[in-house]
């Protein structure tokens, strides 16, 4: 028998999760090198630090790649996965995480970093990690998550109508047939292809909001300098290995206690 898409995707996301382990290692290095004393060692470590970054967002490019040929075949999985925990699952928006989270993410570790860096930026020492934004790459955020709110908007408001039609003239009438007769053939065959176009238009509507997913987390990037986004990527890392990690062992236990 064929595997099913989720059985290929649950494999999928394991192994992204190693990846993401490995990465994790791989930019906490980077981030714990020692601090360039040049202009030219400074421009080094730039280009230094811009592999483990770029391997971080192909790896990203991969798994959203793979996911959108896995939605493709069956989308349903998507948006109930057995691949995440319960605890994921409660904080779930569109079959993954909510894009501007990646803003909240970012002040918040910027916050901490300031907070623990508090004296040297007082002093006007560059601390070179998310604590060092300025006025420019702000605003630039800011104008980011603008937009990036504005089309999860638009993304919600789609998935909305998507949904509310499975209670539409056709859906109601076919049910009726159904419920009461049994129904036809035909009536089976026009409610299975009915809601094929409903989990059709479930699958334009993931899409949207992979392809945003993946925008806000590159515009993010692309804003930050090479060491703050090394600094972010590993604070994006750490809180969903903790959650998963997390989550993982709440339903083990709950998993324990229902068979007890």
């Amino acid at each position: 028998m064929p595997d099913r898409p989720s059985d290929q995707f649950d494999r999928l996301y394991e192994c992204w999760l190693a990846e993401k382990h490995s990465d994790l290692q791989a930019l906490r290095a980077a981030a714990s090198a020692p601090r360039p004393k040049t202009p030219e060692e400074e421009a080094e470590e730039d280009r230094r630090l811009k592999l483990p970054v770029e391997r971080v967002l192909g790896h990203c490019e991969n798994y959203y790649r793979a996911k959108a040929a896995c939605a493709t075949r069956d989308v349903t999985p998507m948006f109930s996965p057995t691949w995440t925990s319960s605890t994921e699952n409660l904080f779930l928006w569109v079959g993954g995480w909510r894009p501007s989270v990646a803003f909240h993410l970012l002040y918040s570790k910027s916050g901490l970093q300031l907070e623990a860096q508090l004296g040297e930026v007082i002093r006007g020492v560059p601390t070179r990690d998310l604590a060092d934004l300025s006025l420019e790459q702000l605003q630039r955020i800011n104008e980011l998550q603008c937009r990036t709110i504005r089309k999860e908007k638009e993304i919600s408001e789609e998935e909305a109508r998507t949904q509310e039609g499975v209670a539409d003239t056709q859906m109601v009438e076919l049910s009726h047939v159904l419920s009461e007769t049994g129904g036809t053939a035909e009536a089976a065959e026009m409610m299975e292809t009915a809601m094929q176009e409903k989990r059709e238009g479930m699958g334009r509507v993931l899409e949207k909001a992979d392809e945003l997913r993946l925008e806000t987390l590159k515009g993010v990037v692309e804003i930050l300098r090479p060491m703050q986004a090394v600094h972010f990527l590993i604070a994006a890392a750490e809180l969903q290995l903790w959650l998963h990690e997390y989550g993982t062992k709440k339903d083990a236990e709950r998993g324990t206690a229902s068979s007890a």
